[in-house]
């Protein structure tokens, strides 16, 4: 008898909303758009950067660590009891208080039967304007990792983690078929007029490179709207969460300011089609490379 080569397929959910200062209404939205996200098909679905809160990251106050939370937590059991009803894998972001005085922006990822199957701690803190999450957030000490969910392998970043191709390769090398990048970015209002476009462009195009350097697919879940949490002119947040292939294709974008959930059928058959064909991967000189772990090559 002929054997059957089945195409192996995944159909992603990307959560795009707005936040508020209502934590519980977050939450509530949140779960309900995964709920919905499940109901459309999608396989692994996977929330924007910090979704239960409003991008506290905006102003240093201590106030704001009262927002963290434990891993398990009341948020961890909440998501792990959805995609095991649902039958789907979940990547969603959180504030975790790991101990007192150590925090961290940790994305938790869970199979389809509720399992918590792993973390990833946000490896590279920015300290920006607006952005000042050096002031929160230890480093990552867990390393870029891959996981086995019953849909496929995948990688798990997060926001600024999306500017540093060495996170993307390692996360390619441990066998991840798909990146995730939980996110939170957007304009500053008084600077979109000159730098908006050029500033979206380069975001988009360094996630898109990581996709054609590794062979494999690129999801992004980027948050909507004004908040200004700390006065101000705030944060607007650009939206445009997207999907693309093992070339760098555009294959799915959200709006610009709606709250959208994205929904992608991936083939995961081209992953192992784009890395043999454009062997980037093989031809790598690992022999050569021993100088990238140092800051600067200059003495």
């Amino acid at each position: 008898m002929k054997k059957i080569n089945m195409k192996r397929s995944v159909t992603l959910g990307l959560i795009q909303t707005s936040c508020s200062e209502d934590c519980a209404e977050n939450m509530s939205r949140t779960l309900a758009l995964i709920e919905g996200a499940a109901k459309s098909g999608a396989q692994i679905i996977c929330t924007q950067e910090l979704f239960r809160s409003e991008y506290f990251c905006q102003e240093e106050d201590h106030k704001h660590f009262a927002l963290a939370e434990t891993i398990p937590g009341p948020s961890t059991k909440a998501i792990s009891e959805v995609a095991k009803r649902r039958k789907v894998c979940v990547i969603a972001s959180l504030f975790e208080k790991r101990a007192a005085g150590l925090y961290h922006n940790t994305a938790v990822i869970f199979d389809a039967d509720g399992s918590l199957l792993g973390l990833y701690r946000k490896m590279h803190i920015p300290d920006d304007p607006k952005f000042y999450e050096k002031f929160y957030f230890a480093p990552g000490d867990l390393g870029f990792r891959t996981w086995e969910t019953r849909f496929g392998k995948i990688g798990v970043l997060i926001c600024w983690d999306q500017w540093f191709p060495e996170a993307a390769r390692l996360s390619a090398l441990g066998g991840a078929e798909i990146l995730f990048y939980p996110t939170a970015i957007g304009w500053h209002p008084g600077e979109k007029k000159e730098f908006g476009s050029v500033q979206h462009g380069a975001w988009e195009t360094i996630q898109r490179s990581h996709a054609i350097a590794n062979g494999c697919y690129v999801a992004v879940a980027n948050r909507i709207g004004l908040e200004t949490p700390a006065g101000g002119d705030g944060i607007e947040f650009w939206g445009q969460s997207f999907i693309c292939g093992p070339s760098g294709e555009i294959l799915s974008k959200a709006a610009v300011d709606q709250t959208e959930t994205l929904i992608s059928e991936l083939n995961l058959d081209a992953v192992d089609r784009a890395r043999t064909h454009w062997p980037f991967l093989r031809d790598r000189r690992v022999d050569a490379y021993g100088e990238i772990t140092r800051r600067h090559l200059s003495p």
